[in-house]
């Protein structure tokens, strides 16, 4: 089963107003998933939030379980997305799957090479490791 997201409120009301702005974007599976991520997930006060839990903002170690290969990357705001350096917009099929999850947490998502079970190895939300 899949385990629950977890957001505090400044994340949850940023990502619920960037659904409402992005309505007629081209990622609009993507912005559904994400609300329904969000219908689905439990809100917490910031000084609550587990440290390990992924926010905007975090750099996150995944493995993908079946090829056994780590990536890391930092899930960004749209306009600060750059792949060549690992910072993945928010709205990518991938930040949509994990965002709200912890390390350790096991989530399968279908991402555009398909049916994908992902493992959360790390995650670092330190704000000297910002960028």
């Amino acid at each position: 089963m899949k385990p629950t997201p977890t957001f505090c409120k400044s994340d949850y009301q940023f990502l619920r107003e960037l659904i409402l702005k992005s309505k007629n974007a081209t990622n609009a599976k993507e912005i559904g998933q994400l609300s329904n991520e969000l219908d689905r997930a439990v809100i917490r006060k910031e000084s609550e939030l587990d440290s390990s839990t992924i926010r905007i903002n975090s750099h996150v170690i995944i493995e993908d379980v079946k090829a056994k290969k780590q990536m890391k990357i930092q899930i960004v705001l749209p306009s600060f997305a750059d792949v060549k350096e690992g910072k993945i917009s928010i709205l990518a099929p991938l930040s949509v799957a994990i965002i709200g999850f912890k390390k350790d947490d096991v989530v399968d998502w279908e991402l555009p090479a398909g049916i994908k079970t992902l493992k959360i190895a790390a995650v670092d939300n330190s704000s000297e490791n910002a960028s």
